[in-house]
């Protein structure tokens, strides 16, 4: 059964559940250790971006903008990029600077190559200093979109004028030849607790993992020795640029298919699209994979059974209790889901394994996985579309903006995506692994648990 999918032709967004294309991409771009985004456009531009993560981490975000005016929108923003960059250089001091661009800057057609092949030119002595570019559009895509089209360009990246060489850090150059490498692409869907989950996982096996991007370093919510103006933790410089020598691609959501082509085009590395990561079968099958690499260099044959760290047994057997003991409680439930298409394709086949059944799915872009939901239909619309689907709903899972709706609907919110203000912890939170799918069951249970016997005494 194939899933209808809805496009409604209002002529205007009513309670937005879309994020921009640009935000996306800054968010990819702060997993990079001593990164600072660049946004050209407006200062309202990058402050909108700004105020979303910040809210949503309670973190303090670097990024910056190059200030466009009326007059440099007229006469071109060459200037803008090279002083702002320039600036940035001489104040942050960063690693590395991640330029992405807006919907005003789009619109007038900037000629960003020619730009940044003039600024190459005339600042040799910053030959060093990698500069990401990526083209994102606000009038084009969502969240997951400019994320995905940044994590691309992250890996597509040449960084081969950096200067130092990696193999000066001792401690990878060890990594590189004792480890057996894998790339894990980590897809929007993914907050700071689920990428470290998802490393602690791999490195179990004793692989070492190189995550692009790692918000698990840089949003994570720690306090450093100082303040930096720069994002202090994420994926190092160094990985960056020994990516050829990962002996396999994992990717994290199906968003992430697109970067993992770009790698086995560039570098030749095999990879495996993982489009979701919670769920008894879904992690079954992610550690298998990490089992095949983690045994291939030893066992050709593979003739001995593939060995699974006991840690991860033991997770296993605690969420098929877990399971157990919730499943009553999700058994014909109605759930309606807004969410990014990465997002509501985890959550919706999780709930559905455990019977509950979904009533209405909203999402903010298209994505191949639309087509396979376990819905009838899914909307391209906003939270005004799953308003008027949510009737007579148990359950509404989206980010805070629903909190109105799941008020004047009196259903339950569970609170997913970005961006989430009036819940704390949110770079601490896991939803993936056989741990993360417990807690999520749990949450979940206790919602239902609390409304059943509310109605018990009403």
């Amino acid at each position: 059964m194939s899933t209808t999918i809805n496009r409604p032709k209002k002529s205007v967004a009513v309670n937005p559940l879309k994020l921009s294309s640009p935000l996306g991409a800054s968010l990819a771009f702060l997993g990079l250790k001593g990164m600072m985004p660049l946004f050209h456009g407006s200062q309202g531009c990058t402050a909108f971006a700004k105020v979303i993560l910040v809210r949503h981490f309670r973190e303090a975000i670097p990024m910056s903008t190059t200030a466009m005016t009326e007059v440099s929108t007229i006469l071109g923003g060459g200037e803008n990029i090279e002083s702002a960059i320039l600036t940035l250089v001489e104040k942050s001091k960063p690693d590395v600077i991640g330029l992405l661009t807006t919907g005003l800057t789009e619109t007038r057609g900037e000629d960003f190559l020619g730009i940044l092949t003039t600024f190459r030119k005339n600042h040799p002595e910053l030959d060093s200093l990698p500069i990401i570019f990526v083209s994102t559009p606000d009038y084009k895509g969502a969240l997951e979109d400019g994320y995905a089209a940044a994590v691309t360009q992250i890996v597509t990246t040449d960084y081969s004028k950096s200067v130092e060489s990696a193999l000066a850090t001792p401690a990878l150059a060890q990594t590189l030849t004792q480890k057996t490498r894998v790339t894990i692409l980590a897809s929007s869907m993914l907050g700071p607790g689920d990428v470290q989950e998802i490393k602690d996982i791999v490195m179990a096996f004793g692989l070492s993992p190189t995550v692009v991007p790692d918000l698990s370093g840089s949003l994570d919510g720690h306090l450093g020795e100082e303040y930096d103006t720069v994002t202090s933790g994420g994926t190092p410089l160094d990985e960056l640029r020994h990516l050829a020598e990962s002996c396999f691609t994992l990717a994290i959501g199906e968003s992430m298919r697109g970067a993992a082509t770009a790698l086995q085009q560039k570098f030749g590395t095999d990879y495996e699209v993982f489009p979701r990561l919670a769920g008894l079968q879904s992690v079954d099958r992610f550690l298998m994979r990490l089992a095949e690499i983690a045994n291939k260099p030893t066992d050709v044959h593979l003739l001995e059974p593939l060995q699974v760290p006991e840690r991860c047994n033991r997770q296993r057997r605690q969420l098929q209790d877990g399971i157990l003991d919730t499943h009553f409680y999700f058994s014909r439930k109605r759930v309606c889901l807004a969410l990014e298409p990465d997002l509501l394709y985890q959550v919706s086949w999780l709930l559905q394994e455990m019977g509950a059944e979904i009533q209405a799915a909203v999402t903010t872009t298209k994505s191949s996985l639309l087509e396979n939901l376990p819905a009838e239909s899914v909307t391209i619309g906003d939270l005004e579309d799953l308003e008027d689907l949510a009737s007579g709903a148990d359950l509404i899972i989206t980010n805070s903006h629903g909190k109105a709706i799941s008020q004047r609907l009196n259903i339950p919110l569970y609170r997913m995506g970005y961006p989430i203000f009036d819940r704390l912890g949110n770079g601490h939170k896991c939803s993936v692994g056989y741990r993360g799918t417990l807690e999520f069951l749990f949450d979940l249970g206790n919602i239902f648990m609390e409304a059943e016997e509310s109605q018990h005494k009403h």
